[in-house]
């Protein structure tokens, strides 16, 4: 959960550009607004090393952006 579509924008193609990892930012009105969040896919031709490289990024940009890191409410 990102919270915020800039935020979710800015994440997404900073994935894109620096990364060359494409993930979908979802926002209003897909989502209702406060609870925009990236659409991870992973699919089986995704390797070991490509989940580590994301998980690496996205705690980068987490960090960098002040998002929180708390699981979502159910």
């Amino acid at each position: 959960m990102v919270r915020d579509p800039v935020k979710g924008k800015m994440i997404s193609d900073w994935l894109l550009d620096n990364y060359g990892i494409y993930i979908q930012p979802i926002n209003y009105p897909t989502v209702l607004r406060e609870t925009e969040r990236l659409r991870i896919t992973p699919s089986p031709v995704h390797t070991d090393a490509d989940i580590v490289k994301l998980v690496r990024a996205l705690s980068e940009l987490w960090f960098a952006c002040a998002l929180s890191r708390s699981a979502a409410a159910a």
